[in-house]
């Protein structure tokens, strides 16, 4: 993801939508915060991988390795 590309600014707003709609106020147990990071854990790698770009990486894709040293 490019810094200060629209897809990036896309990743933390909707992030920012999936932190704000979890309830925060009734966590009762370390288990029920473990629920709750694993919730944004998810949320986050799917918004990532709705806006990140895929990049297909060849034995062409690169060139440092014919660099003379």
């Amino acid at each position: 993801m490019v810094k200060n590309s629209k897809e990036e600014e896309n990743f933390i707003v909707e992030l920012i939508k999936v932190i704000i709609k979890i309830n925060t106020k009734n966590i009762s147990s370390k288990e029920t915060l473990e629920q709750i990071v694993q919730i944004i854990a998810n949320n986050m790698d799917k918004i990532w991988f709705k806006y990140s770009k895929v990049v297909n990486i060849t034995k062409y894709s690169k060139t440092w390795w014919n660099v003379d040293c």
